[in-house]
């Protein structure tokens, strides 16, 4: 059997494996849309309130205010020149791949389907064909692993698909034999509100496989095949034959998960969460608007053999209304009454639009709003900041995730850097006027010489630490830093005289910025 028919009977297993998530991640899609209202058999439907939809754009702006930046710092202190030069580079990096649009897409994902997934690639063509780094946001959707595992990298064969133009592809790969649509069905899809079309289009499969080496440690290998056509495999190049397509031997995806579940590196997401809690107030909301509309509606019974004339009655613009016979009993016509609902209806549709709240943490002070009774600026600055802790923890992980990401860039960096490239840094000598710096990865490749017999000598790799910091803070943060250095302006604590009470005061206290100001004063002491 060969390798390809191999890894496709394994994307088989593994599709079929995680069925209950490719249509959970759909069924959320749809509620997200607000498209989850159940029609009635009369072409009546309920009606979807936005409850689900309003906590989920507040939860993203949340994110996107503090949109993480990274910092790199070095392990040993002959490499603290490169770590600094990989601080300024990163953020260019990242600028030139979009990445606010990234992290947006990306907490999309986290809030609906419990999953958003980067893609941290190497694109020889980027950059006139010198290659450059790609960072993208990965559709979980038709991302595949290995049932039962926790962490991608645990997974031996992770599967990415994508629907591409036969056309295309049979011009961009001449080798291409024949192709057949049928495999287009392969891979999943959300429910568009437009018509799409895959009549013409392939699922293209990118294979991702680790192999052990003599040593022990493991290499991720690369294959491109659609059908039984093989497009790109590393194993048949004498380059990455040996060591793989990327040196850092890791799964170029790295999943940012909002809820764990046990047994996946996927989760589940606000919507699972809040979807019951919708549900019930939509239905509540069509009991409450159905009574209300029968009780603005007038409706009659009348007798058969009655002598009121009922298109008469109906018109409300005929000022009379025709009788036959002597007279009009009550009993010939009878208006019917709604009986009007009982405020505990009201109750119980609110303390739903509570209880939505609260299990997504989505209380009225986060977005803005005040407690009952509470007018003070500051009691509720505090109420704000004690409301937002679901929120601080979400973002708190998805800088975990990020930080796998900076180190996956930067590791493609020693590895493809290998000619010097100019970068543009915006405010980098500290005036906010643009400068420029070339670079290439000499000094972390752990090349470092050619010896005497004109061999390469291979020193000691740089290793790197990587933090991550908000880029935008909030906005009563900044206003409580602000009012902090006024403070501290005031009682003198800037003062050339009072520099070293200042070093004692500083490294008592905790705020950012604070290293960066112990170091403008001549402190050497090191952030506790």
């Amino acid at each position: 059997m060969s390798d390809i028919k191999k890894a496709q009977l394994l994307l088989k297993k593994y599709k079929s494996a995680r069925s209950s998530l490719t249509n959970r991640i759909i069924e959320n899609e749809q509620w997200y849309k607000l498209r989850h209202a159940r029609p009635l058999s009369d072409s009546r439907y309920v009606p979807a309130s936005a409850w689900l939809f309003n906590s989920l754009a507040v939860k993203h702006a949340d994110a996107m205010e503090a949109i993480p930046t990274p910092y790199v710092s070095a392990r040993e202190p002959s490499d603290i020149q490169s770590a600094e030069a990989l601080s300024k580079l990163l953020p260019v990096i990242l600028e030139q791949n979009d990445f606010p649009g990234v992290y947006s897409s990306i907490w999309d994902d986290k809030l609906k389907h419990g999953t958003g997934c980067y893609g941290v690639f190497w694109n020889p063509t980027a950059n006139g064909m010198l290659g450059d780094i790609e960072l993208k946001r990965i559709d979980v959707l038709n991302l595949f692993w290995e049932p039962g595992v926790n962490d991608l990298e645990l997974s031996p064969n992770v599967f990415h698909c994508e629907l591409k133009s036969i056309d295309y592809l049979m011009e961009t790969y001449p080798q291409i034999k024949e192709l057949s649509a049928d495999s287009a069905e392969d891979c999943a899809r959300y429910l568009y509100d437009d018509e799409v079309d895959v009549s013409d289009k392939v699922a293209v499969v990118d294979w991702y496989y680790k192999k052990r080496k003599p040593d022990g440690s493991e290499t991720v290998h690369y294959c491109k095949f659609v059908g039984d056509n093989k497009l790109f495999c590393t194993e048949d190049m004498e380059e990455y034959a040996e060591k793989g397509l990327y040196d850092h031997g890791r799964y170029p995806f790295v999943t940012d998960v909002m809820y764990s579940i046990e047994g996946t590196p996927s989760g589940f997401g606000a919507i699972d969460i809040m979807k019951d809690a919708q549900l019930q107030i939509d239905r509540l909301n069509y009991a409450i608007l159905e009574n209300a509309r029968m009780a603005a509606t007038r409706r009659y019974f009348i007798r058969d053999d009655g002598s009121v004339s009922e298109q008469e009655f109906a018109d409300w613009t005929r000022p009379f209304v025709h009788v036959q016979g002597a007279g009009l009993g009550e009993d010939s016509i009878r208006e019917i009454t709604a009986p009007p609902l009982s405020d505990i209806y009201l109750e119980v549709i609110n303390n739903k639009i509570t209880e939505l709240k609260e299990t997504s943490g989505n209380r009225d002070v986060t977005a803005g709003g005040a407690e009952k009774g509470v007018v003070a600026a500051a009691a509720i600055t505090v109420l704000q900041e004690s409301g937002s802790k679901m929120t601080k923890d979400m973002i708190a992980s998805s800088y975990r995730s990020f930080c796998k990401v900076c180190t996956l860039i930067v590791e493609l960096i020693r590895q493809f850097y290998t000619v010097p490239r100019c970068f543009r840094i915006v405010g980098g000598n500290g005036s906010g006027a643009a400068s420029y710096i070339t670079y290439d990865n000499s000094k972390i490749s752990g090349l470092e010489e050619l010896c005497a017999d004109g061999k390469s000598k291979y020193g000691r790799v740089p290793l790197f630490d990587i933090s991550i910091s908000a880029e935008k803070g909030s906005k009563s943060k900044r206003e409580e830093l602000n009012a902090m250095a006024k403070e501290l302006y005031t009682m003198g604590v800037f003062a050339p005289e009072n520099r070293e009470s200042a070093k004692v005061l500083l490294s008592m206290m905790e705020f950012q910025g604070r290293d960066e100001l112990l170091v403008r004063l001549g402190s050497e002491q090191e952030s506790k």
